[in-house]
């Protein structure tokens, strides 16, 4: 399984992966994009942050780059990096299907990905995913699973992603929404032939959004690694919008507040890789901090604080401007 690389890795940040959301498409909902990335947000501009960002994850250790259909053009720019560096077989990549990529590199597009998990999306877009990263992909993943998402029940969908597997790709699954536990459960019960069809799972876990925690440990238990997203809660974990309890932590711990913010999930026995979203190589190397961050008891409790009502927290999220 590609996972056991990261799992065998001597590096303090091997558990840290590099999430591509934020720079492979000019528009996205994270706070404080206009001061990361400014106004020069062409192909090339951000084919080029893209791979200075790659290449100081891999500097400082990291493994593991996750990428997606609907990141715009993510696939293609870590094709592109990869195909520069053919000797580095200590990478695992992942990606996703499941939504389409609208926006045609704007950032004020009436819809920016449409969402289908229907066996003819996943056809096409598991033809364009080949394209670009062919052999060297090593999960593919179905985006933002829901309870009611098709991908749960759909016998001819599982079979042709049971039959992606025997060629060795992992297969996994993405959540998202208030009712992630629900979508976690469901999936874990999902076979083929009597085996368990997914082997990773990739969901929302923060210091506001907790409410998946159970249904990720339960995961965990069941043989399938955990990677988690959004653990900066789209910039809600940042500095200057960080709350203040994070800031006083992390002005205690000298550090970042989203050093803290990340430490706090690694901390989570069942996170097997914790996604940085980092748009520029410093907040990269401010996020990596989290690898040696120690927290005492009065530290997490007030951290712990912080865990909002999920339904309060994803209509929060969902009203996230697109930058």
């Amino acid at each position: 399984m590609p996972f056991a690389r990261l799992a065998n890795a001597t590096t303090p940040t091997s558990h840290l992966g590099l999430g591509l959301a934020a720079v492979g498409r000019p528009g996205y909902i994270n706070l404080g994009r206009e001061e990361d990335l400014g106004e020069h947000r062409t192909v090339e501009a951000l084919r080029a942050r893209t791979h200075d960002l790659l290449n100081a994850a891999y500097a400082q250790g990291v493994r593991y780059f996750d990428a997606a259909r609907s990141y715009g053009r993510s696939e293609e720019f870590l094709a592109d990096w990869l195909k520069s560096h053919p000797d580095l077989d200590d990478i695992v990549v992942g990606s996703k299907w499941g939504y389409t990529y609208t926006a045609d590199w704007t950032t004020d597009a009436e819809k920016h990905e449409v969402k289908d998990h229907s066996v003819q999306t996943y056809d096409r877009q598991r033809a364009e995913t080949t394209d670009l990263l062919g052999n060297r992909l090593d999960l593919y993943q179905i985006h933002s699973v829901t309870p009611d998402s098709p991908a749960l029940t759909d016998k001819q969908l599982h079979a042709k992603l049971a039959e992606l597997a025997a060629t060795g790709v992992t297969i996994g699954f993405s959540t998202s929404g208030p009712a992630q536990a629900d979508a976690i459960r469901a999936a874990l019960t999902v076979t083929v032939d009597g085996e368990p069809l997914f082997r990773t799972v990739q969901s929302t876990y923060n210091a506001l959004e907790t409410s998946a925690a159970p249904a990720l440990a339960e995961a965990h238990d069941a043989g399938l690694t955990v990677i988690v997203k959004e653990g900066m809660a789209n910039g809600r974990l940042a500095e200057p919008y960080a709350p203040d309890a994070l800031k006083a932590v992390a002005e205690e711990t000298s550090l970042g507040a989203d050093a803290i913010a990340l430490a706090l999930i690694l901390r989570e026995p069942w996170a097997g890789v914790v996604l940085s979203g980092a748009a520029t190589v410093g907040q990269l190397a401010s996020n990596l901090h989290a690898a040696v961050v120690d927290l005492n008891d009065d530290q997490l409790a007030r951290l712990n604080a912080l865990s909002e009502d999920p339904h309060t927290y994803w209509q929060r999220r969902g009203q996230l401007p697109w930058h």
